[in-house]
């Protein structure tokens, strides 16, 4: 039997709830046709957002949104987005697809929806291609309370109060699309436009410097050497892709060792997570600064006939189990992780949910993060693992990952078991438990095949059910982990 013990004798870091944010991009149809149809779609909306996405984003309780890229932020230009719709400028978003951008989402949509989704907004600013002093004017129109050009512009286009920005970017990928930029050099780059980040009135904003791709170290290095003082958090881009970039299989047509390759690919964030720690522990052993991982999640081949350039993709248990594995490595280092955003929100990449005409679907990624939503601003639980070690050579990973925390006396542990065939035993035990456990349910996601997906035509083959839970004793659950899933467990204390 695998086993679980949790250490419910010390309370360690709070899993901040930005930890489970999203990201939406001007790339194919996460924007268009996702969020925003406009007002006078026959689509159902919302002053212009679309219905069913904005009511599958609250049942989330999405803690924030981040928004307009990716690479299309360093090609964005935020007055091409704001006043009358017919003078708005048209242009080809040629990051993405080729197609005709028509700016009818801009700065007063996007907040806008943020306030739709009772969300935290999370902007990138343009380093790439904008100046200090668009930067800057942004942020004025944006938070300013008092009388400037840019408020004054902000009330002819209809919004006479500040808005509230919780989080921005400066720049984004800067070591790629945003500039091809050496560390050094962005580094420099951020202390000049940082500074124009200014905070009016009470709000402060939280200023997120551009980190490391993946495994480049040395980037961190720079940028906690140079920049540390001047930053409240650092991001981190990593997505788990099947090894050849060209030919990898779409979402749906892996094979078992495509299963177990992907997973092991998940599994590495870990080490990514643990190695940036460790470099900006060096120059902020108070962990003051966040790691902020907002891109992550799985990058497939793009589904046959859809646009290359629109990174439209199915979305299976497998990319559910990424999601959950992902996810108990951010909380169990929430120490240092306090702000992720899975990429991206509609119809891109790893998404929650998928629009087709006026359809929608939920994915099993979104089920993953309608059941991980109890640790969101939980205490951490140090928990152990006793597990078997499955998969390839060259892929092995363990056969079950947990994350654990408490509150109050509600405790939850969010459970992923690898394996393709055959159930596992499973008991959770709750050492230095002050109490006693007074009841316990749980929450299984799984599906009977491994490239199990929800589809237009039959929208509910991948969803949450209950899974049977025993109490053993006062401190000890037990339960059968069917193979290939996610797994919830709710503990009552008395």
């Amino acid at each position: 039997m695998d086993s679980i013990i949790i250490s419910c004798d010390k309370d360690l870091s709070k899993i901040d709830r930005n930890i489970y944010g999203h990201f939406s991009e001007h790339l194919g149809r996460c924007i268009y046709g996702g969020f925003w149809v406009g007002k006078d779609s026959e689509i159902p909306n919302i002053n212009g957002y679309r219905k069913d996405v904005v009511e599958a984003f609250r049942e989330l309780e999405i803690p924030n949104l981040r928004w307009p890229g990716g690479c299309f932020a360093d090609e964005y230009h935020w007055r091409d987005g704001i006043g009358p719709y017919e003078k708005r400028k048209r242009m080809i978003n040629t990051h993405w697809g080729g197609v005709v951008e028509d700016n009818s989402f801009g700065t007063h949509e996007f907040l806008g929806l943020c306030q739709e989704l009772g969300c935290k907004p999370y902007i990138n600013g343009n380093v790439g291609s904008g100046t200090v002093q668009e930067m800057s004017e942004w942020i004025e129109y944006m938070t300013f309370g008092g009388e400037s050009p840019m408020s004054k512009l902000r009330e002819e286009n209809g919004h006479k109060e500040p808005w509230k920005v919780d989080m921005f970017g400066v720049g984004n990928e800067s070591w790629g699309c945003g500039g091809n930029m050496k560390p050094e050099y962005y580094a420099d780059l951020y202390r000049r436009y940082q500074t124009y980040v200014r905070q009016y009135g009470a709000d402060k904003i939280f200023k997120i410097a551009c980190g490391p791709n993946a495994n480049d170290y040395n980037w961190t290095e720079v940028l906690m050497r140079e920049d540390a003082a001047l930053m409240d958090g650092l991001s981190l881009h990593y997505y788990s892709v099947e090894p050849d970039w060209n030919t990898r299989p779409t979402a749906t047509e892996f094979d078992e060792h495509g299963w177990y390759n992907m997973l092991a690919k998940a599994t590495y964030m870990e080490e990514l997570v643990r190695r940036h720690d460790e470099i900006m522990t060096k120059y902020d052993p108070e962990k003051r600064i966040a790691l902020v991982v907002d891109e992550w999640g799985t990058w497939h081949k793009v589904e046959d006939g859809t646009n290359p350039g629109f990174l439209y993709q199915q979305n299976t248990i497998r990319d559910a189990l990424v999601a959950g594995i992902t996810l108990n490595i951010f909380n169990n280092h929430s120490d240092r992780v306090r702000v992720a955003n899975i990429a991206q929100a509609v119809n891109v990449l790893q998404s929650p949910v998928l629009t087709e005409g006026n359809k929608l679907i939920k994915t099993p990624t979104w089920y993953t993060f309608h059941m991980y939503k109890p640790h969101m601003d939980a205490t951490l639980l140090a928990s152990r693992v006793a597990t078997n070690q499955i998969g390839p050579d060259d892929a092995r990973i363990d056969a079950v990952t947990a994350s654990a925390s408490h509150k109050g006396s509600c405790y939850t542990v969010t459970l992923t078991n690898a394996e393709l065939s055959g159930s596992k035993e499973l008991s959770v035990r709750l050492a230095g438990l002050k109490g006693k456990i007074s009841s316990a349910k749980a929450g299984i996601l799984s599906a009977t095949t491994m490239r199990g997906c929800n589809t237009f035509e039959m929208p509910d083959n991948v969803k949450e059910e209950a899974l049977a839970v025993k109490v053993v004793n006062d401190k000890e659950v037990q339960m059968t982990l069917p193979a290939m899933s996610v797994v919830t467990v709710n503990i009552e204390i008395k």
